[in-house]
């Protein structure tokens, strides 16, 4: 049996060893993704993200905890930590706050770096995302760094997209000022044993009143989810069990609604007009060569052309 097939039958080294494949983009990684994409599709994904401070680790330790209590087979984390400036790799943060996880062996636990990546979300969490798919995962929650506006990446992501909100972080409406409300499937204010909790909670429902109950390309009456201000202490346990209830809840409103499908062929659009990007800038690289690329760089910096020139001449170069 090789390690493809490993991955399959749900072996933990063996997916711990293609991940990283994958992570690295190695050409072996890129096969294996070949290999196992007809066995994915089963998953849901859930994307947890939000400001810096809000609890995010926390609350995805938890809600890992309780989807195994409630039955649920495996569960996988992504955790996407902050690059480091100086290796590239992730700094480990998360996977720290997770700890507790480890003794459970229907739980897998995975640290990535988000490489410079808007949001946290690079192409390699999509792919690290399918191969756990395909060994049988059936929750996978993906938690982002907390960078603001760019959060709005997990929503191409993720079929539930889960924002966390904390009292006390000096603006109670920084997540919509952040354009962040408008991706929300479910809306959870932590650490709600602190001051504020309640006033926060009042203030995201009553944006929610006022704003448009849909996205874009959602026209049919069915397609209304009214997304749900759920409270929650995370260290403490209270709530979660409600938050998972959601998520689970509006699982079968997407499969009701016909939503799920939309987003999934969304979400593939989204996946291919990436690795479409990554691979055609990739070979114009290699067919160009550093030097000539690096003298049109060298002549812009003295501003001798300007950058659409600079295009136009490497396209007739290539």
């Amino acid at each position: 049996m090789d390690m493809f097939d490993e991955v399959l039958a749900g072996e933990r080294l063996a997916l711990a060893r293609l991940l990283t494949l994958v992570e690295n983009d190695t050409p072996k990684g890129r096969a294996a993704l070949d290999y196992l994409y007809p066995h994915t599709g089963k998953a849901h994904l859930v994307g947890v993200t939000g400001s810096p401070g809000t609890g995010k680790s926390s609350l995805v330790n938890q809600l890992a905890k309780a989807f195994r209590s409630s039955g649920v087979e495996k569960v996988a984390v992504i955790a996407v930590d902050p690059s480091s400036p100086f290796t590239g790799g992730a700094l480990l943060g998360d996977r720290v706050r997770m700890r507790d996880l480890s003794g459970d062996p229907g739980v897998f636990v995975r640290s990535m770096a988000s490489r410079g990546a808007l949001g946290g979300v690079s192409r390699t969490t999509v792919s690290m995302a399918q191969v756990m798919d395909a060994a049988g995962f059936k929750i996978i929650l993906i938690e982002t760094v907390g960078a603001g506006q760019s959060e709005v990446d997990i929503a191409r992501l993720a079929h539930t997209v889960v924002v966390v909100e904390a009292p006390g972080l000096g603006d109670d409406i920084q997540a919509i000022k952040a354009g962040i409300l408008e991706i929300a499937d479910i809306l959870v204010v932590n650490k709600c044993d602190l001051p504020g909790a309640e006033r926060t909670a009042r203030t995201l429902k009553s944006m929610l009143e006022m704003a448009h109950p849909t996205r874009p390309g959602q026209v049919t009456e069915n397609a209304f989810w009214p997304i749900p201000v759920l409270q929650v202490c995370s260290t403490g346990c209270q709530g979660v069990e409600e938050v998972t209830g959601a998520i689970c809840a509006h699982r079968d409103f997407l499969k009701s609604s016909g939503e799920w499908q939309r987003r999934e062929h969304e979400r593939m659009q989204n996946n291919l007009d990436a690795l479409l990007r990554d691979m055609l800038v990739q070979r114009f690289h290699e067919r160009l060569g550093k030097g000539e690329y690096q003298e049109m760089v060298d002549r812009l910096t003295e501003r001798e052309i300007s950058p659409f020139q600079a295009i136009e001449a490497l396209l007739n170069e290539t």
